[in-house]
């Protein structure tokens, strides 16, 4: 077996495959053995067919940037043809007829997929602890979270079973829980990648499909496979100059930098730690040659927490609505409390609700766009704390109980205004939404954004840094992140330990 396949990234070991130093067969083998030993630690993988990828090994698999390099898909977005997708839901179990836009992309790269990663119910939690498919833990410590939703693809990826795995971002899902784990999480801007084919956008533009990494190159080297227009698509964006490799491997010019440090949901309070990593980072980025300079995003916080869950909350009713006229009511029984409850909530608003909430989403894309003209960048948080313990994000029994007494007495009653009139949903969401008081704004926005494995608390668990690029402008992101990377200012993955 190949036993030094953790200490390459994905196009290095593409590479080795291509000089014929090493089969693809054998990577797989020894991605296997990873995922044999650790995932039923970790319980990333949820899904696996590995004869699949054998048969595609043996039979040649495409030539491209990563040619037999083993790759896993989170088990939401991604239709990957003949496997069978759950969405981290009781209720779904759906055999993929054909592969999604991305994936086609992703395959054409060589990428070998023998598996699909756990994330928590369509991805509406930024935890995976799904009651599906149980909970998947932090490669650096057991017992706490990984982050979601892509926290099955972050935790793969931190322990060493693949260098990269398929993952995607609606609130933070890509750079939350590469945040926790350790690892490198790039979200694209709105339209960079493909959502299609059944699929325009998500979340009125605010979920966009990317990969996980450990290295930056692995990421613009993805990235650079799979953007690009597609047939129907709400957006299409300019393509890059060159490329988002070359771009990843080159300095950036000297760059200004807003220094974002308020959180933009109310009541949440930022560690120390995290606190002491942003300023670190700040100094480590002026000792590069950049200016970092406090500077926030007028933007009105009440609103902007309820304008996200109108949303929010109106899809997931629209998906709710696809599962019980594809499957049958029968289904909707087997949702989780928090989903359902988000499902009755969007079926009380209305379509003025939503253009209203679409309004506050242009006044936050606005108000950021005026800071990024000043500015080439935004640095802050990706997360206000490292990684908690299992149990704690997901709702407890007695906020279950209280979601289900929201559901009777929504017979008869416009519950769902009332809900958020009365503060009812700030107060349920707030422990969720408060994590997600630094990524929102990408998703809102659709600006690019990236976290960075820079930090570590005193438990020994990663924190993150996040940077938000102005709109298109992956690649400037890519150098800084590169530059930093070269500079040896990124944290050990946990299998480095």
């Amino acid at each position: 077996m190949f036993k030094e396949y953790t200490q390459y990234d994905a196009i290095a070991l593409a590479a080795l495959v291509n000089a014929g130093d090493v089969s693809a067969k054998e990577l797989l083998d020894a991605a296997v053995y990873q995922a044999n030993k650790l995932n039923p630690k970790l319980n990333a993988i949820i899904h696996r067919f590995d004869e699949r990828a054998y048969h595609a090994a043996e039979q040649g698999l495409p030539t491209g940037a990563f040619t037999g390099v083993p790759y896993l898909l989170k088990d939401l977005s991604f239709g990957f043809e003949g496997e069978p997708i759950t969405m981290g839901s009781r209720s779904v179990n759906i055999v993929s007829e054909n592969d999604s836009e991305i994936v086609k992309r992703m395959k054409a790269t060589g990428v070998n997929t023998f598996g699909k990663t756990n994330t928590p119910e369509f991805g509406l939690i930024i935890t995976t602890e799904p009651k599906a498919h149980g909970a998947t833990h932090n490669p650096f410590k057991k017992g706490y979270s990984s982050g979601g939703s892509s926290g099955g693809s972050a935790a793969a990826v931190a322990s060493g079973i693949v260098p990269m795995a398929g993952a995607g971002d609606g609130g933070g899902s890509i750079r939350f829980p590469a945040a926790w784990c350790g690892t490198f999480g790039l979200k694209p801007s709105r339209g960079r990648n493909p959502m299609g084919p059944t699929v325009g956008e998500g979340w009125e533009g605010a979920v966009a499909d990317h990969v996980i990494t450990r290295s930056v190159r692995d990421s613009a080297a993805m990235l650079d496979a799979t953007s690009g227009a597609e047939v129907g698509a709400p957006f299409i964006i300019a393509p890059p100059e060159g490329s988002f490799l070359q771009a990843a491997m080159r300095a950036p010019r000297q760059l200004t930098i807003a220094l974002h440090q308020q959180p933009l949901i109310a009541n949440t309070v930022v560690d120390k730690e995290v606190l002491a990593v942003l300023e670190q980072t700040a100094k480590q980025l002026e000792a590069m040659g950049h200016r970092v300079i406090p500077a926030e995003p007028n933007i009105n916080i009440e609103q902007f927490w309820h304008d996200f869950m109108v949303v929010v909350c109106a899809h997931t009713a629209f998906t709710i609505d696809n599962i019980e006229r594809d499957f049958g009511a029968e289904h909707i029984k087997n949702l989780e409390p928090q989903t359902y409850n988000m499902a009755l909530l969007g079926r009380s608003l209305s379509a003025v609700d939503l253009a209203h909430a679409k309004h506050g989403w242009h006044h936050s894309q606005y108000q950021t766009g005026l800071l990024l003209e000043e500015y080439d960048m935004i640095l802050c948080p990706t997360v206000p704390t490292a990684a908690v313990k299992h149990g704690v994000l997901p709702p407890s029994r007695k906020d279950e109980l209280l979601m289900r007494s929201a559901e009777l007495l929504n017979k008869g009653l416009d519950m769902g205004k009332y809900a958020f009139r009365s503060g009812m949903i700030e107060k349920l969401s707030q422990p969720v939404l408060g994590k997600m008081a630094f990524t929102l704004l990408g998703n809102v926005t659709g600006l690019p954004a990236m976290s960075l494995p820079v930090g570590m608390s005193k438990k020994g668990l990663p924190i993150g840094m996040q940077l938000i690029g102005r709109m298109n402008d992956e690649a400037t992101l890519l150098s800084v992140a590169g530059e930093m990377e070269r500079a040896g200012l990124f944290t050990k993955s946990a299998f480095e330990k």
